[in-house]
């Protein structure tokens, strides 16, 4: 008989399942989002959307995986046999194949520059340089193809170990370890002259500045930071014993994820204040503003390359569940397969992300409908399959799973009351995909 794989303890579920969901979207895209976006109204929003339309989903998520105790593709066909609904476990593997393809480019550049600053290729240079250095950096193709697949292997080797030996082990190191950096940084940032003016932006909401796009970024932000909608957390709840309470590791991941965001912005807003740049600079504010703060900081090169080796731990972190969600699906509970397969699949996913790769240098020219490729697949995974595959996991829980059947898994390991579930289960077969809904029609742009 074929063994299934389990996680050894409650806390190792905890970490690998927070290292999923804090990946580059709270360190890299969250401060740049916030900046743009309102600050502190933004903020508010965030943790209001995450609550209530973010924490339901995951915990639906994690009762799928744990009921069925299989891969995001099998989940589906067993609960819904001989129907269409196994294409939602599909999109979860084709989305998570598409999103590491340019992923694995972003964490390419985070290993470059962790190289840049150790080096101290990154100290001595002002913000206008930085933008150039970040520009030379990423359309070098030789550099950046090597640290993309440097980043693939990295990735392959932890989870051809497997669920304990590796996804486990390595969230178990970097999840501290990223936490701890954070606050250590954090701390600095808030030392500095102005970084009064940067806290008042980030947590006193000025509620004149909301518009409607501050409100659907909140919400996208809030859905997108919890790898929702990919079947990440179907498959990692698949090796959870029933002896362990979901609700309380939704809500673990939950806050995890807001006090990352949080320190990240703790991080960046204090330096951007007392510099006097830009709070909505945009992408570009952790690789090119954020060495700019450091520089003029004391002991800013030190800052400066713990803050990439945490970033390159948050990438990592999020990289596993990508690959073992595919890998999974062809393992499924034969163990022996996962090196071999492991390999297979990361080295396929690194070729199909040349292209995405080599969008800013040497095909830069070769767009897809007016995109580069990095952009193209930017654009199809996170404004098209993954609110999709979100709408249709939300619709199919309380469609194909009763109520009784919900709530008996719900309280396995828990003692969550009738009360508490019958809330969770309006927000999610009502809330959710309404909120989903908004998300997607704002994000493939129906009425602009």
């Amino acid at each position: 008989m074929k063994q299934q794989e389990q996680w050894s303890s409650k806390l190792g579920f905890i970490y690998a399942t927070a290292g999923t969901a804090i990946g580059l979207g709270a360190i890299w895209k969250f401060p740049y989002v916030a900046g743009t976006s309102g600050g502190g109204a933004f903020f508010l929003l965030f943790i209001l959307f995450t609550v209530l339309i973010g924490l339901p989903l995951l915990i639906g998520e994690f009762l799928l995986g744990r009921h069925t105790g299989k891969d995001a593709i099998s989940t589906y066909k067993q609960l819904a046999p001989k129907s269409a609904w196994a294409i939602t476990g599909w999109i979860g593997v084709i989305t998570c194949f598409i999103v590491l393809s340019f992923y694995s480019v972003v964490g390419g550049w985070s290993l470059l520059y962790l190289f840049h600053a150790i080096t101290g290729q990154l100290s001595g240079l002002t913000v206008d340089q930085y933008g150039e250095r970040f520009g030379e950096i990423i359309s070098n193709p030789i550099p950046t193809l090597g640290a993309q697949l440097l980043f693939i292997v990295l990735t392959i080797v932890v989870v051809a170990k497997g669920i304990q030996k590796g996804i486990e082990r390595a969230s178990k190191i970097m999840m501290p370890a990223l936490f701890i950096l954070l606050i250590v940084i954090a701390i600095r940032s808030l030392t500095l002259e102005g970084a009064m003016d940067g806290v008042r932006f980030l947590l006193l909401p000025d509620m004149a500045n909301v518009s409607s796009d501050t409100v659907l970024f909140a919400l996208g932000q809030a859905f997108f930071a919890l790898s929702l909608g990919v079947s990440i957390m179907v498959t990692y709840s698949s090796y959870v014993p029933k002896t362990q309470s979901l609700p309380l590791s939704a809500v673990s991941i939950g806050v995890m994820n807001v006090f990352v965001a949080l320190l990240s912005g703790l991080i960046i807003f204090p330096g951007v204040f007392t510099f006097g740049l830009e709070p909505s600079e945009g992408p570009p504010l952790i690789f090119v503003v954020l060495p700019a703060i450091f520089e003029q900081m004391v002991f800013g090169e030190l800052f400066l390359v713990a803050f990439f080796i945490l970033f390159v731990f948050a990438a990592l972190t999020s990289a596993f569940s990508m690959l073992e969600i595919i890998v999974a699906t062809r393992v499924k509970k034969d163990i022996k397969k996962r090196p071999r397969v492991s390999w297979a699949v990361g080295l396929l996913i690194f070729v199909l992300g040349i292209p995405a790769c080599l969008s800013y240098g040497a095909m830069a020219d070769v767009t897809i409908a007016g995109r580069t490729f990095f952009d193209a697949a930017d654009y199809l995974a996170s404004n098209i399959l993954m609110p999709f595959g979100a709408l249709l996991i939300s619709i199919f829980i309380p469609l194909k799973l009763s109520k009784t059947a919900l709530f008996a898994e719900l309280k396995q390991g828990s003692s969550v009351g009738s009360k508490v579930f019958i809330v969770w289960y309006i927000l999610l077969k009502y809330v959710t995909p309404i909120a989903i809904i908004v998300v997607f029609i704002d994000a493939i742009g129906i009425f602009n």
